[in-house]
């Protein structure tokens, strides 16, 4: 009966720490708790899967709405873009203008 609730434990703290990455995830509250579960489960019997999960369970949140925030970058990006094409063309047509004003004279 000892031998039995020895191997009992053991086999709750095997599960335990064959299963922490999910652990992990979940008490970090990510949002894709359930794939890095799924993976601790089907690919964390070789060590390389299980060390694997762990790091990703360990990584930040990913935003929520990816393709949202790429629009909003490329939005920026092109915004800036423009407002350094605007300002050179103003610095162009500024000299241009100056130019004419000392030929004139």
């Amino acid at each position: 009966m000892e031998n039995l609730v020895i191997q009992g434990v053991a086999a709750i703290a095997a599960l335990g720490v064959y299963f922490l990455p999910s652990i992990i995830a979940d008490r970090r509250k990510r949002y894709d708790l359930l794939t890095i579960a799924l993976f601790n489960a089907v690919v964390g019997w070789t060590v390389f899967g299980w060390l694997l999960a762990l790091y990703w369970a360990l990584q930040p949140n990913p935003p929520k709405n990816v393709a949202g925030e790429i629009v909003k970058s490329r939005k920026i990006v092109s915004m800036r873009k423009f407002s350094t094409m605007l300002a050179d063309r103003v610095r162009l047509r500024s000299s241009r203008t100056k130019a004419r004003e000392r030929s004139s004279k």
